[in-house]
């Protein structure tokens, strides 16, 4: 059975279920208290109606079951489990009123419960009235103690009021606490995957036959030729890179025809030519560029260049700076690096192609991707999935529509989709000037007022209007957050999306997916077995 991914917020989420339990458990037991409360003097007599209603209603069962005995408004378990707790909420309160004494004797009387609760459980027997009695008594006089001592149901009410606007506080504070130590681990690559980009990087700048071998494939008429399928990925992450473009060739009818543009940036761009030189993609074409080349890529041109060298906005980045009231979500580094914003750029970087795929690093491809090719856009410029089967994915999740800009422009209703696997029809493209729109909407959102940071919302500004839905099982999401998929869902995708932070060349990835990501991995090469060894 594979394991469970981590949630660190459950225990968080336990306390406060906990509190809402009792404090349910208060009123509901009030009638309870009131009864039992009536007949002190005569409280056997309380249970043998109980008994003898059981003994009429509920015929002999060859197979208990625990969980029905429980929830049976009749049974002396149910009554036990509802003592237990108004029981716990009493304890809280006898502890703050400095009433040791009795929280000590309430607290002893709880694991009397447990004790019975667990011995029927597993025994497969419902508890006798022999053996709940003396425990039901007990504690009810202890809970009448309480009453005596003012903690009266308005009293207990209150006080766990206040205790569950605390917990909620908590619960907030350790939820983003959680959320930023996610983040980081997130950023955070494996020593394995920094040594194979090390090892990788000593071969091509001792090698000059790989580099005679990039120039050669850098002039390849293969490049521009629009009868071929074009995908292009965005990446410094040579293992991610390297999974999506093996997951794309095995799964597709005809290899030779599919062609890679990668690009990287200087760091990582020396590694990834000698790992797609050395390894063999069944003749695929594979080129890789170093955005670093891109001269025409500079401030003058670009206004998100240029905003993403501004001093202040690393600071909140790299810097530990808290100048801007965001989620933590939202001071990923992704969001100030250039790579991620390339994809607004694809007509300049491949001015002589038609129809492109985008694909991201966190995809792994499982059906042949060649008949996006032949998709009919109707005249739109984006073929994406639509993702607004959820609330939360429509417009005004993304975007401040309290802006007159935004609000008089766009629909709030509107249907958000998805990057991570877009077709792009650059012909349309370039008639539409979605790059000059994304311009536009970087400029007016240069204080950060319009949306947060990230791609998707000036995405869905620069593409209202020219996308395209697609069919849903071409691009399925959320492997890297949902541990609960359908698995349907997950076997009929095209292409299937690790988006969040369990990524799965981390750790922290959800083991129940990683088998899906890790066949196409090649586990064979010598460099990456030396560097997961040591």
């Amino acid at each position: 059975m594979p394991r469970r991914a981590a949630d660190y917020r459950r225990p968080i989420r336990r306390r406060i279920s906990y509190w809402i339990w009792a404090l349910l458990g208060v009123v509901s037991f009030a009638a309870l208290l009131l009864f039992v409360r009536h007949h002190d003097h005569h409280q056997d007599e309380i249970f043998q109606p109980v008994q003898e209603k059981d003994a009429k209603i509920e015929p002999v069962r060859s197979r208990f079951n625990f969980t029905e005995e429980i929830s049976s408004p009749t049974s002396l378990a149910r009554q036990l489990a509802e003592q237990m707790t108004l029981a716990k909420a009493y304890v809280i309160i006898a502890k703050e009123h400095s009433n040791l004494q009795l929280a000590w004797e309430l607290s002893s009387k709880i694991r009397s419960c447990q004790l019975l609760l667990s011995k029927a459980a597993m025994r497969g027997k419902p508890i006798s009235l022999d053996e709940a009695g003396p425990t039901i008594r007990s504690i009810s006089s202890l809970i009448f103690k309480a009453q005596d001592a003012h903690y009266d149901i308005a009293t207990t009410i209150m006080t766990m009021k206040s205790h569950i606007q605390a917990l909620e506080e908590r619960a907030h504070a350790a939820t983003v606490q959680s959320m930023v130590f996610g983040q980081l681990a997130a950023e955070a690559l494996p020593k394995s995957l920094h040594c194979l980009t090390v090892k990788l990087m000593a071969d091509w700048l001792s090698n000059p036959y790989l580099r005679q071998l990039a120039d050669e494939r850098r002039n390849s008429p293969r490049l521009v030729d629009n009868n071929l399928y074009h995908f292009c990925i965005f990446s410094d992450n040579l293992l991610a890179v390297s999974a999506v473009v093996n997951s794309t060739i095995s799964n597709a009818d005809h290899p030779k025809q599919l062609v890679f543009h990668i690009v990287t940036n200087s760091v990582s761009y020396g590694a990834m030519q000698a790992w797609f030189l050395h390894n063999d993609f069944k003749d695929s074409m594979v080129e890789v560029q170093n955005i670093e080349e891109f001269t025409w890529l500079n401030a003058s041109y670009s206004p998100v260049f240029r905003q993403l060298l501004d001093p202040d906005l690393r600071a909140y980045y790299f810097g530990g700076s808290k100048d801007f009231n965001a989620e933590s979500k939202f001071r990923n580094p992704k969001y100030i690096s250039l790579l991620n914003h390339l994809r607004f750029y694809i007509p300049d970087i491949y001015p002589h192609l038609e129809k492109v795929v985008l694909l991201d690093d966190d995809v792994v491809v499982q059906k042949d991707l060649t008949p996006l090719f032949s998709l009919d856009l109707h005249g739109n410029v984006n073929g994406a999935v639509e993702t607004c089967l959820e609330a939360f994915h429509r417009y005004h999740k993304y975007l401040n529509f309290s802006n007159p800009m935004i609000s008089s422009k766009f629909d709030p209703q509107a249907c958000g989709w998805a990057f991570g696997m877009n077709v792009f029809d650059l012909i349309s493209w370039k008639k539409a000037n979605v790059t000059q729109r994304y311009h536009y909407w970087q400029e007016k959102n240069a204080d950060h007022l319009l949306w947060k940071l990230g791609t998707l919302p000036p995405g869905l500004l620069s593409f209202y209007g020219l996308t395209e839905p697609l069919d849903r099982r071409w691009h399925v999401l959320g492997l890297g957050y949902d541990p609960n998929m359908d698995n349907r869902l997950i076997e009929s995708a095209a292409v299937i999306h690790f988006n969040g932070n369990m990524k799965p060349w981390l750790k922290l990835a959800i083991e129940r997916y990683r088998p899906l990501w890790d066949r196409y991995v090649n586990h064979s090469h010598t460099y990456l077995q030396h560097c997961v060894a040591s």
